[in-house]
């Protein structure tokens, strides 16, 4: 495996098996490039351990042959997200909150500032809301930001 950094930016990019996708999510929360195999439409062995070479990607997966026969894989054994976020501390890697949003949790596309002017109705008035370049979703720091943050912070 290679090593985790401490910045997703300077990143390590993860390939999450058809197992994995709350996981999927948190790690895209934390800053991560994490993508899902059901995402791009995914499911067999083969043809994710392709999809994680090709895309220079560590392989995170349940699987133990999978695992076992990938290049660069984490196995993770625990199905509960808090053990499996606890499962990838103990493997190095950092899971922590970046100080806004960077990837969008439903299409791991990139986040960025967003224009004030023009936010759905859906986007409280007291919060620095963000897009997601690929799909448009809104984000900005609420109570889910905060539950994650304390899910992270209890590990």
């Amino acid at each position: 495996m290679t090593g985790p950094t401490d910045d997703p930016n300077d990143e390590d990019r993860f390939l999450l098996d058809v197992m994995l996708g709350k996981l999927a999510t948190y790690l895209r929360m934390c800053g991560y490039d994490a993508a899902y195999a059901l995402d791009r439409g995914i499911e067999g062995d083969d043809a994710i351990r392709t999809l994680a070479a090709a895309e220079d990607r560590i392989l995170l997966t349940r699987d133990e042959a999978l695992a076992a026969a990938a290049d660069d894989a984490i196995l993770l054994t625990e199905r509960e997200i808090e053990a499996q976020l606890r499962e990838l501390r103990a493997a190095g890697v950092h899971l922590s909150l970046p100080d806004r949003p960077r990837r969008c949790s439903a299409c791991n596309g990139e986040v960025e500032p967003a224009d004030t002017d023009d936010p759905p109705e859906h986007v409280p008035d007291d919060v620095e809301p963000y897009r997601c370049r690929d799909c448009g979703q809104w984000f900005w720091r609420g109570s889910h930001w905060d539950d994650v943050a304390e899910t992270l912070a209890a590990l």
